[in-house]
């Protein structure tokens, strides 16, 4: 099976394009910041450079681990779900679970190798210019020098192949729940439940905490996280209950509608990156920027540590939209690309091209919508906390900006995705559509 899985990867490289980008960009996102240990590991480094580096390799290290695992799972679970005719035929054939197992998880090792293999260039070509970044601003000394050494290079290899593995186990059981009829949603509602209440209680517990209290920002910020990590993992319900509220007419808005209702457990993973998306971005930014205006205001100056968060803050959220665009823009592809057979049928029906993209355009509305609305709650939980405490205000008004910049780029994201993979999906003939996918 082994042998067939790169087989599989040599012959059909296109099908596993949108895994290559995923494992590329993660390993070259935990490389670039593992190599700050490295460099902090090098001679004549002072302590205050050292922990400078070392808190900038834990930390946003810790997101691009979580961000790979993500990235790559979306990616090779819409991937297997395109494939499950293929699997079935291999399974009819004689081959066992086992042996199907065993393919795709080779398959998506061997992609995740050379995606990491691509990575290392530019990993170190980042890793070099974030270095120049906190020497430019006095967080770092500016003789310390840059050092790519052996704990970037076998974590970048590790923590991506790790990833692949597990994200490809995991893409195999949630095709098995769906054939089967079987599915874990009890413990998906405990964990968002749990993520809801631990969010809550987060963000509460701002107003236990004092204007001047270093760790001021953390608690409301944990708290958007983990309220919008329970609203995605509730995002097929929270779909299905938007859109039994929607009083649309028109025959696209109608359409839409049921294809969304339909295939909602499907486009799980867009919202999930929106709403992600949303109020992580929304609550940093916006948080870093009162705390900034604050300072200012206050007419001291930053402390090495604050300047350290400020600069981790910013490169989180530059981290996690490059990587919510990946999987945004590879789940769209997929799953718009997948539907061809079904444009054809529209088309036979009597519907024109123009109103097969409106439907499809309505849908990536209602989507938007759908995220971004939840995103901003959870944003807003923490964002209100923090401001409350520290100025005294109860809504900054650095947050309509910051919002509305956010939620430009996730809109502009899903639609301009969408609109442009069905546009290129209907220059197939309608005929030739249905049957290729028959």
């Amino acid at each position: 099976m082994l042998v067939l899985a790169l087989r599989s990867v040599r012959h059909r490289p296109g099908r596993f394009l949108a895994t290559l980008l995923s494992a590329f960009l993660g390993a070259a996102v935990v490389m670039m910041f593992t190599s700050m240990h490295d460099t902090a590991a090098g001679d004549g480094v002072d302590r205050v450079s050292a922990q400078t580096l070392g808190t900038a390799a834990g930390v946003v290290g810790g997101y691009g681990t979580l961000l790979v695992f993500f990235a790559v799972a979306s990616t090779l679970t819409v991937a297997v779900r395109q494939r499950a005719a293929e699997l079935e035929l291999l399974r009819c054939s004689g081959a066992t679970p086992g042996q199907l197992g065993r393919m795709v998880v080779g398959e998506a090792v061997a992609v995740a190798l050379a995606g990491t293999v691509l990575a290392v260039g530019p990993a170190m070509l980042g890793g070099r210019a974030l270095l120049g970044v906190f020497q430019d601003s006095g967080q770092v000394a500016d003789g310390v020098e840059y050092a790519f050494g052996s704990l970037a290079l076998t974590s970048g290899v590790g923590i991506t192949l790790l990833a692949a593995a597990g994200a490809a186990f995991l893409a195999l059981r949630r095709a098995g729940a769906a054939r089967t009829g079987t599915g874990r949603t009890r413990a998906r509602r405990f964990l968002a439940y749990a993520a809801l209440v631990a969010g809550a209680a987060s963000a509460c517990s701002t107003f236990a905490l004092s204007a001047t209290d270093e760790v001021l920002m953390a608690p409301p910020v944990y708290g958007a996280i983990l309220l919008s990590v329970g609203c995605a993992l509730l995002a097929p319900r929270l779909l299905t209950g938007v859109l039994d509220r929607l009083p649309l007419d028109g025959a696209s808005a109608w359409l839409a509608v049921r294809n969304l209702r339909q295939r909602a457990g499907q486009l799980a993973g867009v919202l999930m990156s929106l709403m992600l998306f949303t109020a992580v971005s929304t609550a940093t930014l916006t948080a870093q920027a009162v705390e900034s205006d604050a300072v200012a205001a206050s007419g001291r100056v930053k402390s090495v540590d604050a300047k350290n968060l400020e600069t981790l803050n910013f490169t989180v959220v530059g981290i996690i939209a490059v990587f919510v665009c990946v999987m945004l823009v590879n789940s769209l592809y997929a799953a718009t690309t997948y539907r061809s057979r079904e444009f054809g049928q529209q088309r036979l029906a009597g519907a024109t091209p123009g109103q097969v993209l409106g439907t499809v355009g309505a849908e990536g509305v209602l989507l938007t919508v759908t995220g971004v609305f939840f995103g901003t709650l959870a944003a807003l939980a923490g964002v209100v906390p923090f401001t409350v405490v520290r100025t005294d205000a109860v809504l900054p008004e650095q947050f309509l900006g910051t919002w509305a910049a956010m939620a430009a780029v996730g809109a502009a994201v899903t639609l301009g995705t969408g609109l442009a993979t069905a546009h290129r999906v209907l220059r197939t003939p309608a005929v030739g559509a249905v049957a290729r996918g028959a």
